[in-house]
């Protein structure tokens, strides 16, 4: 497999029950992207496996793009469309790629774990992010 290649413009939400969560970017974020949360600044950023833990520690997925200090709406759990077709119960997380999604199965030693979700539908992913905080082995 590889990462989901996604259509920014079909990203949203998957139910009126899906937490949102208004976030500042620490840099420019595409409407799809995972991010994870700075301890540094508060700011969000665009996730990567390849990284470190603090960065695969995904926190949400953008609902909307956003520029560098600009403002965006975060799913943080719940269902989203996530602009790409996904294989139903597969796990997804963030990707060895900036800022991408793929699913559990393409992490390679030495890249962190930052589960985002299970795919529910060939369409929609249940955000329910984990800090699993390990690099694979």
């Amino acid at each position: 497999m590889a990462d989901l290649s996604q259509t920014p413009a079909n990203v949203k939400l998957g139910d009126e029950n899906t937490l949102t969560k208004l976030r500042q970017a620490g840099e420019a974020i595409t409407q799809g992207m995972p991010y994870y949360i700075s301890a540094t600044d508060g700011k969000a950023y665009q996730t990567d496996a390849n990284d470190g833990v603090a960065k695969a520690a995904v926190k949400g997925i953008a609902l909307l793009p956003a520029a560098l200090d600009g403002y965006f709406i975060g799913a943080e759990e719940g269902l989203v469309f996530v602009g790409a077709t996904v294989a139903v119960g597969t796990a997804y997380v963030v990707s060895a790629t900036k800022g991408a999604i793929a699913p559990l199965a393409d992490i390679t030693t030495g890249q962190f774990v930052g589960q985002i979700g299970y795919a529910v539908t060939t369409s929609t992913i249940d955000i329910q992010p984990v800090i699993v905080g390990v690099a694979k082995a």
